[in-house]
């Protein structure tokens, strides 16, 4: 394979991830606007609560990694884009393994305040 067919295809990756890339946060508006929560079972709710844990933690963890001068990169060439890519996916796939089972507990308590808001029974 060419490097202009490895170059082109490489970019046209970079432009579709920057297409999306507050995927996560999209992600978690669109279910949590789509539905009307308080017509929600509790699996649904918690489902919802543990989007919000990840998310919170990814926005952590970029603005953690925004202070660590080993992450910041002088490159002004295309390699620094990639680097920018598999740093964010890295960071969503840490954040979302950090809200797997109790997490840091930030979607068990958003869980039990909204199951009181919404009258939601187990």
């Amino acid at each position: 394979m060419s490097d202009i067919m490895v170059g082109g295809y490489a970019d046209s990756l970079y432009n579709a991830y920057n297409s999306t890339k507050t995927s996560s946060g999209a992600k978690l508006e669109q279910s949590l606007t789509d539905k009307d929560m308080s017509d929600a079972d509790s699996d649904e709710l918690m489902e919802a609560c543990r989007e919000f844990e990840a998310y919170f933690t990814e926005q952590m963890f970029k603005e953690m990694q925004k202070t660590v001068d080993v992450w910041k990169s002088d490159d002004s060439d295309s390699s620094s884009k990639y680097k920018d890519y598999a740093t964010d996916t890295l960071l969503q796939e840490y954040a979302g393994s950090s809200s797997e089972g109790q997490g840091l507990g930030l979607a068990q308590m958003l869980y039990e305040q909204m199951k009181v808001n919404y009258n939601i029974e187990d």
